[in-house]
């Protein structure tokens, strides 16, 4: 199960596919490959249904699936629900990020809008994974990291300004957990309508985690 998800987030998501090659343990890895799967399952719903309305009923399907996993009933038949049960990420907080993926059916965001939903999802993802690679890892140190990481693709000028500021904020997040913001030094590539490839990719991501600076 877990190569299948390896595999499946490899191929889908491979920026935070190479940043988890640096986590050492087997165990903390593959929790935040699942967590990556996760978030593909829920963000890949509004490409794929016709409505805002069925939308919302495959993301409630994902957010009772994680509750019932944090109650103790019978896991839903799924690899990645699975996989959360069989690891050591918070299903409650997995569930929360489904109800706050609810928001992408609106569409496209801008301005304080799109910073409040950044938070609400990317910073939330990113907080769960530095966590679980150092319980010293809180969500305001990976803040701005992950806002970059949300709007660099649809927002270019706040993208920037936040791995800026991001810069500061992660002097304070211990290096273990470095490897789930070290995607985030790609942003500014991406701000500014690049498009690295593999080998680029690898290289500035090594630096991110060598230096641990991002952009």
């Amino acid at each position: 199960m877990a190569e299948d998800l390896d595999a499946l987030v490899r191929r889908v998501d491979p920026d935070r596919w190479l940043s988890s090659r640096f986590v050492a343990d087997a165990a903390a890895r593959a929790d935040l490959i699942t967590l990556y799967a996760l978030d593909h399952e829920l963000t890949r719903i509004p490409l794929i249904v016709s409505n805002p309305l069925m939308g919302e009923i495959r993301l409630t399907w994902w957010r009772e699936g994680l509750e019932e996993i944090a109650e103790g009933k019978p896991v839903r038949s799924h690899p990645v629900l699975r996989a959360v049960a069989g690891g050591a990420l918070p299903p409650t907080a997995l569930a929360a990020l489904a109800e706050a993926r609810l928001g992408d059916l609106d569409g496209p965001k801008t301005g304080e809008a799109a910073l409040a939903h950044a938070d609400a999802t990317e910073c939330l993802l990113m907080a769960l994974a530095a966590r679980r690679l150092s319980d010293k890892a809180t969500a305001d140190q990976v803040k701005q990291a992950a806002r970059a990481v949300a709007l660099a693709r649809t927002d270019g000028p706040l993208a920037l300004s936040a791995l800026k500021a991001a810069r500061a904020e992660l002097k304070g997040l211990p290096v273990a957990a470095f490897p789930a913001v070290a995607h985030a030094t790609l942003a500014g590539r991406y701000a500014r309508n690049k498009n690295p490839g593999e080998l680029e990719k690898r290289a500035r991501i090594l630096w991110a985690v060598l230096t641990g600076r991002v952009g």
